[in-house]
């Protein structure tokens, strides 16, 4: 598994982009418990105000070759605090993978979501993933700049006319 550690500076303060681990379940928690309504809307694909101890479990423990994410963090008041995630998930294709990424709202707009996503794009490469996609609320401008950003190409959504599918051949 990738357990590369980067050390960027994001809108001059130093953050730490790794490898999430299953010991960060309640740092992942309370990342998700502090987003915006619209920030779960997008991310979630609906209304989520939590997450069960089950998806923590699952969001926390992976592998890199089936599943990864990366946590971006700072020192908050002593203590290491999430203010981003980037993640692939299975798919019942082999190579596929299916990616997320989600910026806590006082970080968005800050070139973060680029720098986790290029790190997981990295590391889905080194495990031989042939293809990352995404599904995506049409009106949420910030991942359609994102993935404009990173080359992948866009298509509606044949099943939901409200979502649109992103994709990254690599």
């Amino acid at each position: 598994m990738t357990t590369l550690n980067l050390h960027p500076t994001v809108g001059g303060e130093s953050v730490t982009i790794r490898p999430i681990r299953l010991t960060d379940a309640a740092m992942e928690a309370d990342f998700v418990g502090k987003l915006s309504s619209q920030t779960k809307h997008y991310r979630f694909l609906g209304g989520v105000k939590e997450l069960s101890p089950a998806d923590l479990r699952s969001f926390c423990d992976v592998d890199g070759r089936h599943s990864m994410a990366f946590v971006a963090t700072v020192q908050k008041n002593g203590r290491e605090t999430e203010i981003g995630v980037s993640r692939y998930a299975p798919n019942s294709k082999v190579d596929v993978r299916e990616i997320a990424v989600t910026i806590s709202d006082e970080w968005q707009h800050r070139g973060l979501g680029k720098l986790l996503m290029m790190q997981l794009i990295a590391s889905a490469k080194d495990y031989g993933v042939k293809q990352l996609y995404s599904m995506d609320f049409a009106d949420n401008s910030a991942m359609r700049e994102l993935a404009n950003e990173l080359g992948m190409s866009a298509r509606r959504d044949p099943d939901d006319a409200h979502q649109v599918i992103y994709s990254l051949t690599l």
